[in-house]
């Protein structure tokens, strides 16, 4: 979905859904639509509403769940699905060869990242048409916009509720009973054994998910799953040159290589963003570290300290970034990291982008800011000591 020109999202989506009204033989019993403005924030219910609106019509006011399968005996169609499934058999016999894919999960997160900076290449390029984002861009102002911005925006004493309700429920507890099924859960997990069976009693003790995992990560440690992301660049250098060139001018006067930390704090799972992030500046010739999604605000602190990083950038699709920047803000601070300019990208509507620019963060960036070469210019401009010092 995009920001420019949000309305069009509403034919996407009828096309997502189409895709599975279409073919019965692909047909699903229920789809789950993306809202019109998720580019913007968090959809309201009327949102949610419209694009569950979209299946109902086409279920009950269109008579296309009463035939077979429309594509049946299509050459076009029985062609295109032979080359998937070709694909789809070399593909799975490369994991067999690398043994399975456990053992090929790097390389498969590799090849998804690899997979999206190409289409994101063709867009940028004007290979790929995205209307409104890079052909059409002109039009009139959407009068679904008005009023709260066209989002739902979260009432800030939500969390304070939850919170007390929390604690209500901890206070509510027999205690010595959480105690007990936490510590046949720990054993369990030590020792091997089954976990459903003291999963099962700590549930009904009254033991919190974030406490249940607490004693997995006790016994298991916690998992950091493969970026994707490469530390060699690659060869691929069309449009990079002037960039490239500009990055190690700066790198010169910086005395060293210009160092990026791409960090992801909060719950949010959508790492799109960050990884192309990281893989055009890592294109540029920028030294970069990126760790992967789920960070805290302290972990990327500690990071930033540790690794000497001169720009510090964040990726936040959660609708979580005032808390989550603000924090990490203060702690730049704390720890003497004021200096390093931070970046922010995300769903983030434009009243919020104000609030993070008032907590020092130096540039914020929306889907709309696609042309990723143009926010590498802004990151060589804000680590370059010249640029710091006519400030």
């Amino acid at each position: 979905l995009t920001e420019q020109q949000p309305e069009n999202n509403v034919y996407r989506i009828l096309i997502e859904m189409l895709a599975v009204t279409l073919s019965k033989n692909a047909r699903a019993r229920a789809v789950q639509l993306p809202a019109w403005n998720e580019a913007l924030g968090l959809p309201r219910p009327w949102d949610q509403q419209w694009s569950m609106r979209m299946q109902q019509i086409l279920a009950f006011e269109t008579d296309l769940l009463e035939f077979d399968d429309l594509f049946d005996g299509n050459p076009a169609v029985d062609a295109k699905v032979e080359a998937l499934k070709e694909g789809a058999r070399a593909e799975l016999a490369n994991l067999d060869g690398m043994g399975g894919a456990i053992s090929a999960i790097d390389y498969m997160k590799s090849r998804l990242v690899e997979s999206n900076a190409e289409r994101l290449g063709r867009i940028e390029t004007g290979e790929t048409v995205v209307v409104g984002v890079n052909k059409w861009q002109q039009g009139e102002p959407s009068p679904l916009m008005t009023g709260d911005g066209g989002i739902m925006v979260v009432d800030p004493t939500v969390e304070a509720d939850q919170i007390k309700q929390l604690s209500a429920w901890r206070e509510s507890r027999d205690q010595s009973a959480v105690d007990r099924a936490l510590a046949d859960l720990r054993a369990a997990a030590s020792e091997g054994r089954n976990i459903m069976e003291p999963s099962i009693a700590a549930a009904k003790a009254g033991v919190t998910t974030g406490e249940w995992a607490a004693q997995m990560r006790q016994v298991h440690g916690e998992y950091r799953g493969p970026t994707g992301v490469a530390a060699g660049r690659s060869n691929k250098t069309e449009g990079l040159d002037d960039l490239r060139d500009a990055v190690d001018a700066v790198s010169s006067r910086l005395g060293r290589r210009l160092s990026f930390l791409v960090g992801k704090p909060g719950l949010d799972g959508h790492s799109n963003g960050a990884e192309q992030i990281a893989v055009r500046a890592r294109d540029c010739g920028m030294d970069i570290a990126y760790e992967g999604i789920r960070l805290t605000p302290s972990e990327i602190v500690a990071a930033a300290a540790n690794g000497d990083h001169h720009v510090v950038g964040l990726s936040i699709l959660s609708g979580s970034h005032i808390p989550l920047v603000e924090d990490l803000m203060i702690q730049m601070r704390e720890a003497g990291l004021g200096h390093i300019p931070v970046i922010v990208g995300g769903i983030i509507p434009e009243e919020d982008a104000k609030r993070l620019r008032s907590f020092g963060v130096a540039r914020v960036y929306t889907p709309k800011d696609f042309e990723l070469n143009t926010i590498m210019q802004d990151i060589v401009s804000l680590a370059d000591p010249e640029t710091i010092a006519a400030e």
